[in-house]
């Protein structure tokens, strides 16, 4: 199997390209080698490696800066995956997209489904719902992987920054009645592989892919207290939950980001990790007790 695997650097990518080795030849790009904003340059490289399966990791991910930047985020995370998911029709190979909790307005009460009627907030959320109906229209031969509050070991995210405030002697205001499952990027890149590996034509189409589980902001920042605590971090920083009416942003976020995963695991037979024991892992690797 040849992969193409765009965003390699990225949180996500960077595992991926780990995780996919096995599969086959993983042809890995970060921004630099392939922007996907040069589409003609995207096209070109497509053609050039004919790849099996074009695996997009890469995407526009800054929520508050998208609304001043909505030509660049639509550019990136909508017009290029619809520009991947053509080239690779041509070829007949499969395209994997990841998507995110933002399609959707958090209003619901209870866990999202694939069938639930997107309503994004904001600019972002808007750039990635068009990207997932490029994909859908531009090839049935397609995986997409709806995701939320990934978060890694490395690069921005919100377990890194929480991480090193800990030795700071301040206090942290987190927000309290905001409630989504953390998904750690080994986890979904993972899910990726053993996807690509036994899948079947019938299994194509849009899936939620999170961890199991939900929490609220301010109880995954103090789980990673706790845990860095257990891993001998002097932890010095105090929590104060807040609501998410009181957390200064410019952008609005949805409220509820929980995932049903019932047709992940009927299609895969796998039952993502739940999210505190992979953070326990993701944290026990980034300090080492």
């Amino acid at each position: 199997m040849k992969i193409l695997l765009t965003g390699g650097n990225g949180m996500l990518g960077w595992e991926l390209e780990r995780a996919l080795a096995s599969l086959g030849t993983v042809e890995a790009f970060d921004r630099a080698q392939l922007d996907l904003t040069r589409t003609d340059e995207l096209v070109a490289r497509i053609r050039e490696i004919r790849p099996d399966v074009i695996v997009n990791a890469a995407a526009y991910t800054n929520v508050d800066k998208a609304e001043e930047e909505e030509q660049l985020a639509h550019a990136v995370n909508a017009v290029a995956p619809g520009i991947m998911a053509a080239e690779a029709a041509k070829l007949g190979a499969l395209i994997v997209h990841y998507s995110t909790d933002y399609v959707f307005d958090g209003e619901k009460q209870g866990a999202y489904t694939e069938t639930d009627t997107p309503n994004p907030l904001n600019v972002y959320g808007k750039s990635k719902l068009a990207g997932e109906r490029a994909v859908q229209a531009a090839n049935p031969r397609h995986l997409i992987f709806r995701t939320s509050w990934v978060y890694a070991g490395r690069g921005k995210n919100f377990f890194l920054t929480m991480l090193k405030r800990l030795e700071s002697d301040e206090e942290l205001r987190v927000v309290d009645d905001q409630f989504g499952a953390p998904t750690w990027s080994r986890e979904l890149a993972s899910l990726t592989r053993q996807a690509l590996a036994h899948l079947r034509p019938e299994q194509a189409g849009l899936y939620n892919a999170a961890a199991s589980g939900s929490t609220t902001w301010f109880n995954y920042a103090k789980a990673i207290a706790e845990i860095a605590a257990k891993n001998g971090m002097p932890v010095k920083a105090r929590f104060v939950p807040i609501s998410y009416r009181d957390y200064p942003t410019k952008t609005r976020r949805p409220r509820n980001s929980v995932f049903d995963l019932g047709k992940l695991e009927k299609a895969f037979g796998r039952t993502p990790a739940e999210w505190l024991p992979s953070l326990e892992r993701c944290l026990a690797e980034t300090v080492p007790a």
